[in-house]
């Protein structure tokens, strides 16, 4: 926390600077510029896409800054990430990217830092965990675009009908509800997706709930460390094994499994805010707690933000500086978090939806984001480790593998992508 201050304090000096000059590389400030930012879809249908979000934004700023346009792009999750990388690869970078990963970009010095771009009190507005998320090394260029926690949901009417009077607090408290929730005919008592689409964020949270995590202090990847194997080999036992996940958890994607906990067919799972709107539609009675871990309460949750950062090919440092101040506005911030069921990344934000009980089911997620652990994609091998975690990850948990053997089998993948790339 010092050492950022410190470094936004030494910063000031030089963004007055750009302030008062109006100056950044590339076209003057005085010609009119059309800034390209390509981004990610948040919506669950057409007509609550994210184009419908950005072009009202866009507008809004046109009309205070008459000679900048800004036209943007919206993709799928699925196609985003690797349109930007192909826009980059064939010399042509937007001048903004709403994706996934900064840090391969920022390795290759094709971003501007967060410092050169945004207004001190905009940069410092960010919360403190999501802005040191966005580091690499010990430099923000990676600027957080939403963001969210995961709790624990349980379905009210199933725990009750199996005699269930209280949420887990533990894994055994998750085994014996679990036990008790197939007794009484529900399908899939704990919903454990480590399919492909979202593998990487429910193998992060049980090894947070075991103690363990993908790296350890210093940023070394831990995957295969004595606390994970017990937390995977944990799983198998416990619930694969004994039919208590319903499915193949290794063919079970998060999106499927989110619809069947609306649908009133799963007892538990972990989930995030956008659950709520989810199940909440379908009239499902939930409650969500804090994850369980081995002896009481996990020590941390997970924490995922997505990122914004600006390419430097364009050369429109100023003019991305002016619209990013813009689309971080504590009105703007509030507006895009409400629409899409996410938390706000900057803290006058978060205090103003935590002040506001028309947003109580979200305060106990954003009391979480402070403390929460993130995805260590501040390393240039996480894209390649993640891709691992989705493909292997399933059969960590397969009653006839073998945890350990899987786990080290990503954690060589992992040190070889480090040895070769960090």
């Amino acid at each position: 926390m010092q050492r950022r201050y410190l470094s936004l304090a030494a910063a000031i000096a030089t963004t007055m600077t750009l302030t008062l000059t109006g100056c950044g590389s590339g076209t003057g400030s005085g010609d009119d510029v059309t800034l390209k930012l390509v981004a990610a879809d948040y919506g669950d249908s057409k007509s609550n896409g994210s184009q419908h979000y950005w072009d009202e934004l866009a507008g809004a700023f046109e009309k205070k800054h008459p000679g900048i346009k800004v036209d943007v792009d919206v993709y799928s999750w699925t196609d985003v990430d690797k349109k930007v990388e192909d826009m980059v690869k064939d010399g042509h970078a937007p001048d903004l990217a709403q994706i996934g990963a900064y840090a391969d970009y920022a390795a290759k010095g094709q971003l501007y830092s967060a410092d050169q771009l945004l207004s001190i009190p905009v940069q410092a507005d960010f919360t403190p965990s999501l802005a040191e998320a966005g580091e690499y090394k010990r430099v923000q260029y990676g600027m957080p675009f939403g963001a969210s926690t995961r709790r624990l949901f349980y379905n009210k009417k199933l725990f009750a009908q199996a005699g269930i009077a209280s949420p887990p607090q533990d894994w055994d408290d998750i085994a014996h509800d679990a036990e008790l929730l197939k007794a009484h005919g529900v399908a899939m008592p704990f919903a454990l997706p480590l399919g492909p689409e979202e593998t990487q964020a429910e193998t992060l949270q049980w090894m947070l709930s075991g103690g363990g995590g993908y790296t350890d202090s210093i940023g070394k990847y831990t995957i295969d460390s004595p606390e994970n194997v017990k937390t995977f080999t944990w799983l198998q036992k416990n619930l694969v094994a004994k039919g208590l996940t319903g499915t193949d958890p290794a063919k079970l994607n998060r999106a499927a499994a989110f619809q069947g906990f609306a649908d009133g067919k799963v007892g538990m799972l972990n989930g995030h805010p956008t659950l709520m709107k989810q199940a909440g539609a379908k009239g499902i009675d939930y409650g969500s707690v804090e994850l369980p871990g081995t002896n009481g309460k996990a020590k941390n949750t997970m924490g995922v933000a997505d990122w914004m950062m600006a390419f430097k090919q364009g050369g429109h440092r100023a003019q991305v500086g002016k619209f990013l101040d813009f689309v971080y506005s504590d009105k703007n911030v509030e507006k895009f978090s409400a629409e899409y069921g996410l938390l706000p990344v900057t803290t006058s934000a978060s205090e103003a939806m935590q002040a506001d009980d028309t947003y109580a089911r979200l305060h106990g997620f954003l009391k979480q984001l402070p403390n929460a652990e993130f995805y260590p994609a501040n390393k240039t091998s996480w894209p390649l480790i993640s891709k691992t975690v989705k493909a292997k990850m399933g059969a960590a948990v397969d009653p006839r593998g073998n945890p350990a053997g899987v786990l080290t089998d990503i954690q060589n993948t992992a040190d070889a992508a480090d040895n070769t790339g960090e």
